[in-house]
């Protein structure tokens, strides 16, 4: 999570370096990105689905092979064509299945604590943004963006494949049970009835007719939306209002570095208080924080708007990941999140691409910051919709609480 993700938001910095080398105007720029990210819905479930057939280890090898390899073809582009077969599917195999990998692994090895457990899990994220970014916009200041592409290159092949070796896709097959327990521990809040009927037995094709899948499926949808269309402009925005191209991309550290107590904090609460009402509290704040953006005329309130934005971003991410373990179970979560994450992927295609077309017909991003605001109110509504009972499922094997 650490590279793949904090290379991925590190985007933004190289923005308008490669519109510059390959004359593109900022909106299609923002569509290699956003093409990227398309192609990541595809590949997202496919990952979900190799997850389950051949475990995390296999996996990452793949993930690390192909973001290294990625970033190094980039840097020997001569034309603009040619990013979208080096960065946008290339990358796509790389990083398209990572967020479901590690989450889909962490969820299946705790069940009291899953929400921390995830918190710390999906924080890797935010510390790369913090690192990656600042470190990716030194390199291109002193040495160029190709360059940049190339450490970033060998950085992610090594250490991700590197990381990749240790993972175990469940702690059954080591004869364990999740949070290190002997033996199953008794739950006496749920009744007996409860108990027999366990969610683990909810599969793709049951998930998939229960309205809490759409429900949450599109409530990533339009949070990835919202999220992307900052994390691709935050920087050229900074830069447009006088900022230098470095102080910008502390922009993004100051996102990823909010977002890491975001999700310690709220993942630990969501293990004790409700996961739905955090999530919909959340959006609300990140709703709020988008139209204080779009007014934002001073850097004082661009720095506010990246802690507070960044903070909820880390807890609502937490609590939406942790909600799909908890309402579909883990015996088949791989490829649960895998569609999840291609919903995900599939907002981050769209924000960037509506931002950046957005800002060529107006000349600055404030119907595009509007339009984000907006997708993070319907997330709220989703995330109200939500009910703890599974509906629309004729099967047995669904849970009844």
């Amino acid at each position: 999570m650490f590279i793949g993700i904090g290379a991925r938001y590190s985007f933004g910095v190289f923005l308008t370096s490669l519109g510059t080398e390959f004359s593109m105007s900022r909106g299609v720029t923002s569509s290699i990105f956003s093409i990227y990210m398309l192609l990541c819905v595809l590949f997202a479930g496919f990952g979900g689905w190799g997850l389950d057939r051949f475990g995390p280890r296999k996996l990452g090898i793949f993930i690390g092979t192909f973001t290294g390899l990625s970033f190094l073809m980039t840097s020997w582009a001569q034309s603009s064509w040619q990013l979208l077969i080096t960065y946008s599917l290339l990358l796509s195999l790389g990083t398209g299945p990572i967020y479901g990998v590690v989450n889909t692994t962490t969820t299946r090895w705790f069940t009291r604590k899953r929400g921390f457990a995830v918190g710390i899990s999906s924080s890797g994220g935010g510390v790369g943004t913090i690192v990656i970014a600042p470190f990716a916009a030194f390199l291109i200041s002193s040495f160029g963006w190709r360059t940049a592409f190339i450490m970033l290159g060998i950085i992610s092949w090594i250490g991700i494949v590197a990381v990749s070796f240790p993972l175990i896709k469940d702690p059954r097959e080591m004869g364990l049970l999740p949070d290190g327990d002997k033996e199953q521990p008794h739950q006496k809040h749920i009744h007996r009835k409860e108990r027999e009927v366990h969610p683990a037995d909810i599969s793709l094709s049951q998930a998939i007719k229960m309205n809490q899948f759409w429900l949450l499926g599109f409530s990533w949808v339009f949070f990835s939306l919202s999220l992307h269309m900052v994390f691709v402009h935050i920087a050229a925005y900074a830069v447009d209002m006088g900022m230098s191209p470095m102080d910008a991309s502390f922009i993004l550290s100051l996102l990823g570095l909010a977002n890491i107590p975001g999700r310690l904090l709220v993942g630990k609460l969501s293990d004790v208080m409700g996961r739905k009402a955090l999530g919909i509290i959340c959006n609300f704040i990140q709703f709020g924080a988008l139209l204080w953006l779009m007014w934002a005329d001073q850097f004082w309130m661009l720095y506010a708007f990246a802690l507070c934005f960044g903070f909820m971003w880390g807890g609502s991410g937490t609590v939406i990941t942790v909600l799909i373990g908890d309402l579909f179970g883990t015996r088949r979560l791989g490829a649960i999140m895998g569609m999840m994450s291609a919903g995900w992927a599939l907002g981050a295609a769209i924000g960037p691409a509506i931002g950046g077309f957005i800002f060529d017909m107006s000349g600055d991003y404030f119907k595009a910051f509007g339009a984000g605001s907006g997708a993070l109110f319907a997330v709220v509504c989703l995330l109200a919709l939500i009910k703890k009972t599974p509906g629309n499922v004729s099967s047995p094997d669904v849970m009844s609480q």
